[in-house]
């Protein structure tokens, strides 16, 4: 397992969150995506900070892995706020250097957004790492199972979603060995002009492509030795229950919204 992104990655458990029905949580983190948009001032942003925090404080996932797994994003970040810095003329100006000039208004707008995409990913993460490929694909499919009537493959649907999420972190190994094995050949991928970074990518790219389309069919070779012929028919040695505690989640989330709603500029 890679040492650098974590999502995609299951950290087995036994926290009230691990235990939380994978349907529950899958419905939290969609409800959560969607009210981060509503976020628009401090107070907000401060409260969807706080229910982040709480929801990983009780997973007992230690917060120094969680961070230790965003680093890769920070990059991302930097740029949307040096982007929003440079580009959002709104409000007084803060400092300028030379042509370019800090705005009050870039400031806040560059930490919200910022802030916003860090709270996406976090909370994204946190389903990935509290429930099992298995009961993400059972999950995704029960959420979707009326669609069945109007002949939406539904079970294939999921199993595609939690297949792609199992595999972020593997490939992301795969491409710190290719890499390594690169460098070890005397490539360059941080220095040099434009089109030696180009070549540089390109010897990454390809074998990349090619590892990842061999283990997709020896995935494909191995669901078809244990006799996968798609969802008709097939029964689920889990059965998912809906639990009290489930319901105690999805109405903290829509007090979460309550409160989102009052305390918006």
């Amino acid at each position: 397992m890679t040492n650098h992104l974590i999502i995609g990655q299951y950290v087995p458990g036994h926290s009230v969150i691990h235990r939380l029905d994978p349907r529950a949580k899958l419905l939290i983190v969609f409800a959560y995506v969607l009210i981060v948009f509503l976020a628009n001032n401090a107070a907000t942003y401060a409260l969807l900070s706080l229910f982040a925090f709480a929801f990983a404080a009780l997973s007992r996932i230690p917060f120094s892995f969680i961070a230790r797994g965003l680093k890769p994003i920070l990059w991302v970040v930097l740029f949307t706020l040096l982007l929003h810095l440079f580009m959002t003329k709104e409000g007084d100006v803060i400092y300028q250097i030379g042509a370019l000039s800090v705005y009050e208004g870039g400031i806040k707008q560059g930490v919200f957004i910022s802030l916003r995409f860090l709270l996406l990913v976090w909370m994204t993460t946190m389903l990935t790492l509290t429930t099992t490929p298995i009961e993400v694909t059972d999950g995704v499919e029960s959420l979707l199972g009326p669609l069945k009537k109007m002949r939406v493959p539904v079970h294939e649907l999921a199993l595609m979603m939690a297949i792609s999420l199992r595999f972020i972190p593997t490939l992301m190994e795969e491409t710190e060995k290719i890499m390594k094995a690169q460098a070890a050949r005397g490539v360059d991928f941080s220095g040099g002009r434009f089109s030696e970074r180009m070549k540089a990518i390109v010897s990454l790219l390809v074998p990349l492509f090619i590892s990842s389309f061999k283990r997709a069919d020896e995935l494909a070779t191995a669901m078809e030795a244990r006799g996968y012929r798609g969802g008709e028919g097939r029964t689920k040695f889990r059965q998912l229950a809906w639990k009290p505690v489930d319901t105690v989640f999805l109405a903290a989330v829509a007090l979460l919204f309550a409160l989102l709603c009052l305390l918006r500029s």
